[in-house]
């Protein structure tokens, strides 16, 4: 019965989730059209795209759920004994379903008194928009509880979802004593203990930042909850992040119709017959795709499966390779579009122009570092069975590649020139790549219906996150935590180059913990301002903590970027490690120049 329930779900949902992706895409697609086509721009489209993408948004997030593509960290469970391991996975689901039951009721009230407000643009009430809100987390909730009873045994679910009620019985009846707590202390509880709890219990993330921001409003603060509707609400309504699915499926598309292979492989023809040339050809080729899909599994599982087989067949070793490829991922977190520049963009209200420009040069410096660093691994290489390509295979596979290789740069050009928003740039894009795919046949319409899902499936778990997140910020900025966060920060002894060096060692513990966007959406409003008064321009900062971010989120044992690219190459991760020690050494000096070099992220901002 729980399997055809979820079916049921979950068939529908996807279909949903892929008209809605085809809609907001042919919206922002037909005012690009207007604007640049008849100089009529349409008034409407702006409205109509925000509405089809939050409702896209949170039914993404069922997809996600039903998918288990939420973010959260696995490390501890999987350390875990089987069968303590599963009951703990048990308690995870059941704090998730619970999350979302109680988050259902102040969404509800929410959108009720959105009755009375109209979209000036289309003249419609925007329950119509924010309906989205408790449709889609009552889907969460029931698809949890179904979940939960399929998973495991009646027993079990039930012992779990009593342990967390006798949990919250407990919280509710020491309420009195936790708001006779210090500040501290109840910031302590709720955002440290509850959330790293949470974390390493295996929840989703946006789950934790969720349920300990409830906790805190409810038990200490005694806040109406309805103002978790609010900001769950504001952190998934920017108009920046509606570029975030349509760059994720143009990395798709991207990948599917095999242009990133013919990138791989003009590439491998020019540098395959030099000492380390693949690595380096690895290094260029993450450069060139990273960014675009908006995820790191999906950059590294485009370029893996062309690079990874004559590499092992030159002599590398597997666990090197894997190495490399996680610090790769880590070297092109700056790389435009990137979905990361996007939301530190829209959360700490920093140009995307700026972004953008600013993103490049670090990324080449990183790049760089381990260049030199292969150089010096790969110095005995023996070539003697390696044919060097000629210059007309060299120049066929140019031209071939042309089209991918130009539209990163397109794609940067006309963002960072100011000729188009990137929302309007990724419907370009889309369209680029599509008439690409049709004319080298590597475009398969059968393949389109999975390509939406996974979108609508990785757009929702990052828009969840982000909402989340955005509550969570609140809630510690009106505890007092950002005051005095500041005040702290501003008085570190050494100014502007400690507060830097403070960054980034939070940032790669907070990458690592987190992932990258939850950590970003988190602190970059709080930590910003603070930047900003101690002189530090706001790009070069970006650039650092994304790049810090980056470094964590590669960075084993816990930082799970590194499991998707040992994953990805099928290599077990213990083979990875020491290889892996230099290349993030490597990575931490790139760091540390470009943090001291601010001219590195800014001096072409003009």
């Amino acid at each position: 019965m729980f399997g055809k329930i979820e079916w049921g779900i979950g068939t529908v949902v996807e279909w949903a989730t892929v008209a809605l992706t085809v809609a907001d895409m042919l919206v922002l697609l037909a005012g690009v059209i207007a604007r640049y086509g008849f100089n009529r721009p349409l008034m409407w489209s702006d409205e109509v795209a925000s509405t089809l993408f939050l409702w896209l948004a949170m039914l993404g997030s069922v997809v996600a759920l039903r998918r288990g593509e939420h973010m959260r960290m696995t490390a501890v469970v999987k350390a875990l004994p089987v069968r303590w391991g599963r009951f703990v996975e048990t308690i995870a689901l059941g704090v998730m379903a619970t999350f979302l039951c109680i988050l259902v009721p102040p969404l509800l009230q929410f959108a009720q008194e959105e009755t009375v407000n109209i979209l000036p643009a289309v003249d419609v009430s925007s329950v119509y928009r924010v309906a989205a809100l408790p449709v889609g987390a009552g889907l969460m909730a029931l698809l949890a509880l179904v979940k939960l009873f399929q998973t495991s045994s009646p027993g079990k679910a039930l012992l779990a979802l009593a342990i967390i009620g006798a949990v919250a019985g407990v919280g509710l009846l020491a309420q009195d004593a936790v708001q006779e707590l210090s500040t501290e202390a109840q910031l302590l509880i709720f955002f440290v203990g509850i959330v790293g709890t949470l974390v390493c219990l295996g929840v989703p993330i946006a789950a934790c930042f969720g349920l300990a921001t409830i906790g805190y409003l409810v038990l200490a603060a005694d806040v109406d909850l309805e103002v978790i509707a609010n900001r769950l609400n504001e952190g998934m309504s920017s108009l920046i992040l509606l570029a975030v699915p349509l760059f994720i499926f143009l990395g798709l598309l991207l990948d599917s119709t095999g242009l990133a292979r013919l990138m791989v492989g003009f590439l491998g023809n020019l540098l395959g017959h030099v000492r380390g040339g693949l690595s380096y050809v690895l290094v260029g080729a993450m450069y060139l795709v990273s960014g675009i899909s908006g995820s790191k599994a999906a950059d590294m599982a485009a370029i893996c499966p062309v690079l990874f087989p004559e590499m092992i067949k030159r002599g590398s070793k597997p666990g090197d390779l894997v190495a490399l490829l996680a610090a790769t991922g880590a070297q092109t977190e700056t790389v435009p579009p990137s979905i990361v520049l996007l939301t530190i963009g829209a959360v700490c209200g920093v140009s995307i122009n700026a972004l953008f420009t600013g993103g490049l040069l670090p990324s080449l410096v990183l790049g760089l570092t381990l260049c030199l660093l292969v150089r010096w691994r790969y110095r005995h290489e023996d070539l003697s069975n390696v044919r060097r390509a000629t210059r007309r295979e060299i120049g066929k596979s140019f031209v071939f590649a042309l089209p991918a290789l130009a539209l990163p740069f397109f794609i940067r050009f006309a963002v960072v020139g100011g000729i188009a928003t990137a929302t309007e740039v990724s419907t370009i894009g889309i369209v680029y790549c599509l008439g690409a795919g049709l004319y080298y046949g590597g475009l398969e319409l059968s393949r389109m219906k999975r390509l939406l899902v996974e979108t609508a499936s990785l757009s929702g778990a990052i828009m969840f996150i982000i909402g989340c997140a955005t509550a969570m910020s609140w809630a510690l900025t009106q505890s007092g935590f950002s005051r005095d966060l500041a005040a702290m920060m501003t008085n570190l002894p050494g100014g502007a180059p400690t507060f830097m060096a403070v960054s980034i060692l939070l940032f790669i513990v907070l990458g690592s913990v987190l992932e990258g966007i939850p950590a970003i959406v988190l602190f970059g409003p709080l930590l910003f301002p603070i930047a900003a008064t101690m002189g530090i321009h706001e790009v070069h900062y970006a650039i650092v903590v994304i790049l810090a971010m980056g470094v964590g989120l590669f960075c084993p044992p816990v930082g799970v970027g590194y499991y998707f690219a040992t994953s990805i190459g099928k290599v077990n991760p213990d083979e990875g490690i020491r290889p892996l020690v230099g290349y993030m050494i490597s990575l931490l000096i790139g760091l540390a120049v470009i943090a001291a070099v601010p001219w590195i992220s800014i001096g072409f901002l003009g």
